[in-house]
């Protein structure tokens, strides 16, 4: 391989992952192409992870190694490995995701045979923390479509709807393509990123489970905020920002008039939907409470003379 020309570019941000980086680094080099490199940025992690992965990368040129002398962040990890990418292609895996062998070549494949398409997803299976693995079919085919509004508004309806059954962020992009879209500094990052990449071309996908992704509990929002530096306070109006986002993605795009009208319309029902689920929740929640007050017995008053 030429190491000063890799075909493909795989990006691993990692913060204390000792106990998961190994069996995700074994499934990148045990790929069925030799064309690629594995850049890791260490967030200054406290734990084993440097060592882990400097034994890595001293026994295989294609693992290239870099620790972070502070921790800088989740998202500017996430840009780090994608700056120091040299490979025509690209892809971010977790420090705790897994790849079929033949991942990179399956999806390499379908970019080099459709140069309009920008970024290639595949089925997934999300693994929960009891180690159980689920996976959705999804066809991709509104994705794929040749108009940005189309594209756009199925991407919302998939980050509002299930995490099951797609997760571009984590498919292998056009690296050229990727690096111009911004990544937003909103609470929820990644659903404001993924309708920009979106909104930048046409997805190809795979209908087979080529890789799988580990899936943890959400943490409640101001933990979140905090993980991403975002302001605390915008946890409570995190859907408002969204949406704020989305609109100004899709005024940065250029879109024709009625496809921008369409992708509005989208980001207006997206919040809606949201705001209604917001409500359920309370609905429930005080519904419970309420139950719950009802069923129990009233105190017992006391009697005149009683003490």
């Amino acid at each position: 391989m030429n190491r000063s020309e890799p075909r493909v570019s795989i990006g691993l941000p990692v913060r204390n992952g000792e106990k998961r980086v190994s069996g995700t680094i074994r499934s990148v080099l045990e790929q069925d192409v030799d064309c690629l490199e594995l850049i890791i940025s260490d967030n200054a992690s406290d734990d084993g992870t440097e060592e882990i992965c400097r034994q890595f990368a001293r026994a295989d040129a294609r693992v290239r190694y870099h620790r972070q002398t502070h921790d800088i962040g989740l998202v500017a990890n996430f840009t780090a490995v994608l700056a120091r990418a040299e490979g025509t292609y690209f892809k971010w895996i977790g420090d705790d995701d897994w790849l079929a062998p033949s991942y990179v070549s399956r999806c390499a494949g379908i970019l080099d045979d459709a140069p309009d398409v920008i970024l290639v997803t595949t089925r997934q299976a999300p693994v929960g923390p009891d180690g159980t693995a689920v996976s959705a079919r999804y066809d991709g085919r509104r994705l794929a479509s040749s108009s940005p509004a189309e594209r756009f508004t199925e991407m919302l309806r998939l980050v509002t709807d299930s995490y099951l059954l797609l997760d571009p962020l984590y498919g292998m992009m056009r690296r050229a393509v990727v690096a111009s879209v911004p990544r937003p500094g909103v609470l929820f990052e990644g659903e404001g990123f993924a309708p920009r990449l979106a909104l930048a071309g046409p997805f190809g996908h795979v209908d087979e489970v080529l890789s799988s992704r580990g899936f943890r509990p959400f943490a409640r929002l101001p933990a979140t905020a905090r993980r991403l530096g975002v302001p605390v306070w915008r946890a409570r109006v995190a859907t408002s920002f969204q949406c704020l986002e989305l609109l100004r993605a899709v005024r940065e795009a250029g879109l024709p008039k009625r496809e921008r009208h369409v992708a509005r319309a989208a980001v207006g029902k997206m919040f809606l939907r949201r705001r209604w689920r917001i409500v359920e929740r309370r609905s429930r929640k005080l519904a419970a409470i309420a139950a719950g007050a009802l069923a129990r017995p009233p105190d017992r008053a006391s009697a005149p003379g009683e003490s």
